[in-house]
């Protein structure tokens, strides 16, 4: 009697949230769970599975140098992305809480590329900056600040391509966050500031910057989240290339368990795969930890 009460008057919330279990238990839990068994085996998906204990990580920490040297890729990724989009999106936030002629359209027009698929956008700006008949170059040609082709996409400048890229496609994001910011701070603080003398660029430093705290350490927060996981328009940008140059960890564990193509040089390996997907969830993990550790104590001496 009591559980027909209990599901007659919480039935319909159970159903409407059960297609929400069911996507997380097949698409969250269960390949958790697979990867983390597999890790501890050799296995390339067609072959029997073959228990190899501590070998992959073994393998990882000894001998995978190119794995390594995608971590540090991601760091200086991620470091040259958010050094250069947060001031930018809070800038962009600052001017366009303001009263601007257009100023909802020039929000759309920013906050666009936040909603274009992240293999669109790559792959425009690969063929905007293709060494050769891109129209960066033609147009820097044009005006004759160079006199020769760049190759955007080369050993020299590909990351710095690459962040460029992220960047552009992730500014808006964080416009609308520090908007939302913006807009909770009451203007009678401002009124207040100005009444003591306080100019706009003393009532931007000493009211807005710590009253956007809170919210300015989430948006950073999301922006490292967000950057060390990424690699889709890498992947169509530059496939890690050349040498490596440009090879972040999220698709280096791809390719470990989707090769690009026949030739390269790494195979498929979901056991392998499994450990070093293990390893750089860590990674994540430990560089965030570490992020809101210090944030908080900053929080707290202020």
């Amino acid at each position: 009697m009591l559980l027909k009460k209990h599901l007659r008057e919480y039935g319909l919330p159970y159903l409407m949230i059960m297609p929400t279990i069911v996507f997380l238990l097949l698409f969250a839990i269960y390949p958790l769970a697979w990867a983390f068994k597999y890790m501890f085996f050799d296995y390339d998906g067609f072959t029997q599975a073959k228990f190899i204990g501590m070998d992959n990580f073994v393998r990882l920490f000894t001998r995978d140098m190119e794995y390594w040297h995608s971590v540090w890729n991601t760091v200086v990724f991620t470091l040259g992305k958010l050094v250069i989009v947060i001031p930018l999106s809070l800038i962009l936030a600052f001017i366009l809480n303001n009263k601007l002629f257009a100023k909802n359209t020039i929000r759309a027009i920013i906050f666009m590329p936040t909603i274009i698929s992240t293999a669109v956008i790559s792959l425009v700006f690969y063929l905007m900056f293709n060494s050769y008949n891109g129209i960066i170059n033609n147009m820097l040609m044009s005006i004759g600040l160079i006199h020769s082709p760049i190759e955007w996409l080369g050993v020299k400048y590909s990351m710095l391509t690459a962040i460029l890229v992220a960047i552009w496609g992730a500014v808006g994001n964080y416009m609308v966050l520090f908007i939302a910011g913006l807009q909770g701070i009451p203007n009678d603080l401002y009124e207040a500031a100005s009444i003591d003398g306080a100019n706009k660029p003393q009532q931007f430093w000493h009211v807005t910057i710590p009253l956007l705290g809170p919210v300015l350490q989430m948006i950073v927060m999301l922006a490292i989240v967000n950057t060390l996981k990424s690699y889709e328009s890498i992947m169509v940008l530059t496939a890690g290339g050349p040498g490596g140059k440009t090879e972040v960890m999220y698709l280096y564990i791809y390719k470990l368990f989707f090769p690009v193509s026949e030739g390269d040089a790494v195979v498929q390996q979901y056991g392998y795969g499994a450990a070093v997907g293990f390893t750089s969830a860590l990674i994540v993990s430990v560089l965030t930890g570490l992020y809101l550790y210090i944030s908080r104590k900053s929080s707290e001496v202020h």
